[in-house]
C-alpha cells in the first residue's frame, strides 16, 4: 500500500513539473469560478458592515416609530410608546414633512426632519462635511447629496423656500437614498426619496399649511428583540433599515452568482479539454502501467490525484482572490460611514467554494480517466484515435466537399468530444454576451417624483456585470486557445498525410480553422435564446430585448474571434515540412 501511494505521489509531482503550462491553465480556469463565487457569497456579509459601523457611530435607534396620524394626535401616540416596557431610552418626537427639494434644476421627493442643534442620546447623525442644523440652513443626507450633485455652500429650494446647504451627514435611523421612505401624510404607499435635516423652527414654514408628521427613535433593552416587532408603515426596526440598505447590492449579488454558474460551465469545458489532451498524451503511459500489472483503480487514482490537488489549490487561490477583491469591488453607499474591511471568509463560503472546485476537477476528469483506465493494454500502447464511423452516405457526401471542409470534418470525426467542448464553450460565452446586451438595452425608470436619477442598484450591478464579463471572456479565450493548440498538435500526422496526398498548406490550415468553426456555429445559435431565457429567469424588473443588429454583430464577432484564434496556429503548424512530421510519428 505504501509503495502504491509513493508511486502516485511521484507520478503526480512529475506530471505537475513537466506540464507546468497546462497546470497553470487548469488552476486559472477553476480559480476564475471559485473567486467569483467567493465574492458573490461574501457580498451580503461584507456590505452589512458599513451599516453596523454607522449604527455604532451615530447611536442608531433599535426602532423608529412614525404614526400615520399627524399633529397632536401623533405626539400623543408617541408619548405612550416612549415609556413602554423594554424601552430604555428615546429621542424625539421630531417633526417631519414630506416635501420636494430642487437643486440645480432637479426636483426630488424629500423627507424633511426637524431637529435641534443640541445632540440627543439616540440617533445622532454624523456630520461628514460642514456643520449641523441651524436656522436658515439644511443638512443633506450624503448619498442623496451625491445623487443630486449637491455640495456644502450650494443653495437648494424646498417647496419654494431657498435654503443654504450647510453640511452633509449620515444616519442609521433611515435607509440611505433612495429608500428614505417618502410618502404622503397618512398614506401607507411609500415612494423613493431622500432625507434632509433642518432646524426645528424652520420646518413649519417649509411645510406651509400642511400638517406635520412626527417620529420617535427608541432604544430597547434587548436590541435583537426589535425583530419581533411587526414592521409596518408606522414602525421600522434597525434590521429592516439594514435590509433596505442591503437591497442596493441585491442585483450585484445575483449577477455574481449567475456569473459563477456560467464560469463553472466554462471551467468544466476548459478543464475537460485540457484533461482530454493530457490523457491522450498519457495513453502510452497507461499502457505501460497496465503492462507491469497496475489495475484500473490504480491508474484512475494516479490521474485523479493530480486533478484533485489542482482543484484544492484552485479553491484556496479563489478564496484568497475573492477575499482580497471583495473590498475593492464592493463600494458602500455614500450614506454610510466606515469601510468594507476584508474579513476571513465564512465557513459556509469555504465549504461551498471547495466543493465547487473539487466538483469541477472531478466532473471534468472522471469520464476520460475512467475510459483510459478501462481501455485494453494493446489499445493504450497503440495510442490510436477514435476511428470515424464510415457510412455510405457520408463517404458519398465527403467526395463532394471542398478539401478544407473535408479536412475539418474528418478532424472532428476523429475527436468528437473535443468538438462538443468547443460547442459548450461557445454556447456559454454567447449566453453571457446576450445577457449583457439585454442589460444594456434596458431603460431605467428611477422616479423620484419629478425627475429620474441614476439607479444606485443598477450602477452596482453594472460594475459586477463588467467583472463577470471580463473574467468570462478571458476564460473563454483561454479555452479557445487550448482547444486550438490541442487540435493542432493532435492533427499533425493526419494533416501531413493529407498534404502528401495533394492538399496545399493553405487548405490544411483552413481545414483546422473549419474544424473549430463548425462546432462553434450551433453554440452561437443556441446561445442567443439561452441568454434571453437566462435574463428572463433571473430578472426582477422589466425585460427589454436588444436590437437584432446587436445580436447579429455579436454572433459574427464571436465566430470571427474563433477563426482568428485558430488561423494563426494552424498556419504555423502547416509550415512544417511533411517529411519531418511523418518521421516524428510514433511507430
Amino acid at each position: 500500500m505504501v509503495g502504491r501511494l509513493l508511486l502516485v505521489c511521484r507520478l503526480l509531482v512529475r506530471d505537475l513539473r513537466r506540464r507546468r503550462t497546462e497546470t497553470v491553465l487548469l488552476l486559472a480556469a477553476i480559480t476564475a469560478a471559485t473567486a467569483t463565487l467567493t465574492v458573490g457569497l461574501a457580498l451580503n456579509d461584507i456590505a452589512d458592515r458599513p451599516y453596523q459601523q454607522t449604527r455604532t457611530a451615530t447611536a442608531g435607534p433599535d426602532v423608529v416609530v412614525t404614526p400615520l396620524e399627524t399633529g397632536q394626535a401623533a405626539v400623543d401616540e408617541l408619548a405612550s410608546l416612549t415609556s413602554a416596557a423594554g424601552v430604555t431610552d428615546h429621542s424625539g418626537p421630531f417633526p417631519i414633512a414630506y416635501l420636494t427639494m430642487t437643486a440645480g434644476g432637479t426636483s426630488a421627493h424629500t423627507v424633511v426632519e426637524g431637529r435641534d442643534a443640541a445632540p440627543v442620546s439616540v440617533d445622532r447623525p454624523a456630520v461628514t462635511d460642514g456643520t449641523w442644523v441651524r436656522p436658515g440652513g439644511v443638512v443633506v443626507e450624503r448619498a442623496f447629496a451625491d445623487a443630486l450633485g449637491i455640495r456644502t455652500g450650494d443653495t437648494v429650494s424646498i417647496d419654494g423656500h431657498p435654503l443654504r446647504v450647510i453640511g452633509t451627514a449620515v444616519t442609521a435611523a433611515r435607509a440611505t437614498y433612495p429608500y428614505a421612505g417618502w410618502h404622503h401624510p397618512g398614506s401607507i404607499l411609500v415612494e423613493r426619496g431622500g432625507l434632509v435635516w433642518v432646524d426645528r423652527s424652520d420646518i413649519g414654514t417649509l411645510a406651509g399649511g400642511r400638517p406635520l408628521s412626527y417620529t420617535a427613535k427608541l432604544k430597547l433593552a434587548d436590541p435583537a428583540a426589535s425583530a419581533e416587532y411587526d414592521v409596518g408603515p408606522h414602525l421600522t426596526t434597525w434590521q429592516e433599515v439594514g435590509y433596505l440598505n442591503g437591497r442596493l447590492y441585491g442585483d450585484a449579488r445575483m449577477t455574481l452568482l449567475v456569473g459563477s454558474w456560467l464560469l463553472t460551465g466554462l471551467a468544466l469545458a476548459g478543464v475537460a479539454g485540457i484533461v482530454a489532451g493530457r490523457i491522450i498524451g498519457q495513453r502510452r503511459r497507461v499502457g505501460l502501467l497496465k503492462a507491469v500489472g497496475a489495475g484500473p483503480a490504480m491508474i484512475a487514482a494516479v490521474h485523479l490525484a493530480e486533478y484533485l490537488v489542482i482543484g484544492l489549490a484552485a479553491a484556496a487561490t479563489g478564496l484568497a482572490a475573492g477575499w482580497l477583491a471583495a473590498p475593492v469591488l464592493i463600494r458602500p453607499s455614500a450614506g454610510l460611514i466606515g469601510s468594507v474591511n476584508a474579513q476571513p471568509p465564512a465557513l459556509r463560503t469555504v465549504v461551498a467554494v471547495t466543493a465547487l472546485a473539487v466538483t469541477i476537477a472531478v466532473a471534468a476528469t472522471l469520464v476520460p480517466v475512467v475510459r483510459a483506465a478501462a481501455s485494453s493494454t494493446v489499445h493504450a500502447l497503440a495510442d490510436a484515435a477514435t476511428p470515424p464511423r464510415r457510412r455510405r452516405w457520408r463517404i458519398w457526401l465527403s467526395r463532394r466537399l471542398p478539401t478544407a471542409l473535408l479536412i475539418g470534418v474528418r478532424i472532428n470525426a476523429r475527436r468528437p468530444r473535443r468538438a462538443r467542448l468547443v460547442t459548450v464553450n461557445t454556447l456559454i460565452t454567447m449566453t453571457a454576451l446576450v445577457a449583457m446586451l439585454m442589460v444594456n438595452a434596458r431603460v431605467e425608470h428611477f422616479d423620484l417624483g419629478y425627475t429620474e436619477l441614476a439607479n444606485p442598484r443598477s450602477e452596482r450591478m453594472d460594475q459586477a456585470l463588467l467583472v463577470v464579463i471580463v473574467v468570462l471572456c478571458v476564460l473563454a479565450l483561454i479555452n479557445a486557445v487550448v482547444s486550438t493548440w490541442t487540435a493542432v498538435l493532435d492533427a499533425r500526422q493526419p494533416l501531413a498525410v493529407a498534404r502528401a496526398l495533394g492538399a496545399t498548406p493553405a487548405q490544411a490550415g483552413m481545414g483546422l480553422a473549419v474544424a473549430q468553426l463548425l462546432p462553434a456555429i450551433p453554440g452561437v445559435v443556441a446561445g442567443i435564446p439561452a441568454g434571453i431565457g437566462l435574463l428572463e429567469v433571473v430578472s426582477t424588473g422589466e425585460v427589454r430585448y436588444p436590437p437584432g443588429s446587436w445580436l447579429l454583430t455579436t454572433a459574427l464577432g464571436v465566430l470571427l474571434a474563433i477563426a482568428a484564434l485558430t488561423a494563426i496556429p494552424a498556419m504555423v503548424a502547416t509550415r512544417r515540412p511533411v517529411v519531418d512530421t511523418l518521421r516524428s510519428a510514433p511507430t
